[in-house]
């Protein structure tokens, strides 16, 4: 790689508009990838910038850093990622963004009745108490988390 096409942290960090911590951060979880001078000092390739823009483009959608980190893991290291690539990525997303879409419009739904409501019923409440398979032995404490026996 042409040494001209290496960026120092601060010049990739102000280009992809994050702060140099963050991309450190960003490095330290292998979302992006540097080489190092004989100072020690780091330096990224220009498609660097790529990845920072996927990375805080695919947290915005909602996705986790261990997410990106695997579909970036899968993109190559030494060159930008093509078109082609970015499609993989996308379709491999697709049906998880929808199940969040989803789940964020039966949110939206069921919510609208239950704001004027205020009930927040721990017996009824879909929202509150969603799924609760322990309220259905009656009130109170059901499992023991500190190992103690009962009387102790």
């Amino acid at each position: 790689m042409d040494k001209r096409d290496l960026l120092t942290i601060g010049e990739t960090a102000a280009r992809a508009g994050v702060s140099v911590p963050t991309l450190r951060f960003y490095d330290s979880k292998g979302l992006v990838h540097s080489t190092r001078t004989s100072g020690n000092q780091r330096r990224y390739p220009r498609h660097t910038l790529r990845r920072v823009a996927f990375v805080r483009a695919a947290q915005q959608f909602g996705l986790s850093l261990e997410e990106i980190g695997e579909a970036l893991a899968t993109l190559p290291r030494d060159r930008p990622p093509a078109a082609r690539d970015w499609r993989r990525l996308s379709r491999r997303w697709h049906d998880a963004l929808q199940e969040r879409i989803d789940a964020l419009v039966e949110l939206r739904d069921t919510t609208s009745g239950c704001i004027g409501c205020g009930c927040l019923s721990t017996s009824s409440c879909p929202i509150y108490n969603a799924g609760d398979v322990r309220g259905q032995e009656g009130p109170g404490a059901r499992r023991w988390s500190s190992g103690l026996r009962e009387g102790e």
